[in-house]
């Protein structure tokens, strides 16, 4: 009993390292995508369009890292590799479903985001990462 739960600990830990890691990488993707710099917008100018962006790419790298531990059924060294890699896949998705998104719209979809009042474009694109990252999800799974 003690051996599994240090075991399970070990890669909790693991995977906690891996999608912190992830979500880093996604934001930092995200912040390419978007003009200025995204933390200033974030927690500097407190824009609520930037937020729900970024939680919404966030709650979906969560999605797919949950789908992958719950795939690789116990096998950490598997189940981190799928991890990493189907996450990539959904950033890189998610990045080309920006620019999709971007071409099909008027205007600049970064701008727009970011803009200081409230904009309907982000929840469209907001529900197209966490679309994005349940299909990636599902894939895994």
């Amino acid at each position: 009993m003690i051996r599994d739960i240090f075991e399970n600990a070990y890669a909790a830990g693991a995977y906690s390292l891996a999608g912190v890691v992830l979500m880093a990488i996604s934001f930092l993707v995200l912040d390419l995508l978007t003009p200025g710099k995204l933390r200033q917008h974030l927690w500097a100018d407190r824009n609520r369009n930037a937020g729900i962006l970024v939680a919404s790419n966030l709650a979906g790298i969560a999605i797919i890292v949950t789908a992958a531990i719950v795939a690789s059924d116990g096998r950490l060294v598997e189940g981190l590799t799928y991890t990493a890699v189907y996450t990539i896949i959904g950033i890189a998705v998610m990045a080309v479903t920006f620019a999709l998104i971007d071409v099909a719209t008027p205007g600049r979809l970064g701008e727009l985001m970011l803009h200081p009042e409230p904009h309907p474009a982000v929840w469209v694109q907001s529900v197209a990462h966490v679309g994005v990252s349940l299909i990636v999800a599902a894939a895994i799974l």
